[in-house]
């Protein structure tokens, strides 16, 4: 089992998106990762995740997304966190709008890795107890609190 609560760092988690479409989110969930030292070129990594959202949606349902991709512009794995107060229609598989945002950016050669966290974030986020934390959640720790706590 990986620990996610590695790749998620305190300066890239805002409880409190300003965007209110789909397009706008990812941009700022972009701008959110590329404050980490592993993101070395923001406008490629933001390219390639909006070219994975095109081929289908990373809405999962419940409130969730996890718009992501694999490209050469990231130099390990990043997790953001991002949270829409009045969330923001993202084309969720639910139809429902999306409240809860996971951005994840790997390099092209993390075959097993980005899945594993992608599956690992998929898991927590199908519990209905994790949901409500992160939409309570105040500090970065509450965050972590959750990554954490498939034991």
């Amino acid at each position: 089992m990986i620990k996610l609560s590695k790749f998620l760092e305190e300066d890239l988690v805002e409880f409190d998106l300003k965007s209110k479409d789909k397009d706008s989110v990812i941009d700022e969930l972009v701008e959110l990762a590329s404050k980490s030292k592993l993101v070395k070129d923001p406008q490629e990594l933001l390219r390639a995740v909006k070219e994975r959202e095109e081929l289908v949606t990373t809405g999962v349902g419940y409130g969730v997304a996890f718009p992501h991709a694999k490209t050469k512009s990231v130099k390990g794995i990043v997790i953001a966190f991002g949270r829409s107060k009045g969330g923001i229609n993202f084309d969720a598989m639910d139809k429902r709008p999306v409240q809860l945002f996971f951005l994840i950016a790997a390099p092209e050669d993390a075959i097993g890795a980005h899945l594993n966290v992608m599956a690992e974030l998929s898991f927590l986020m199908k519990s209905e107890g994790n949901r409500e934390k992160l939409l309570e959640a105040k500090r970065y720790e509450d965050v972590i609190e959750v990554l954490e706590s498939h034991k």
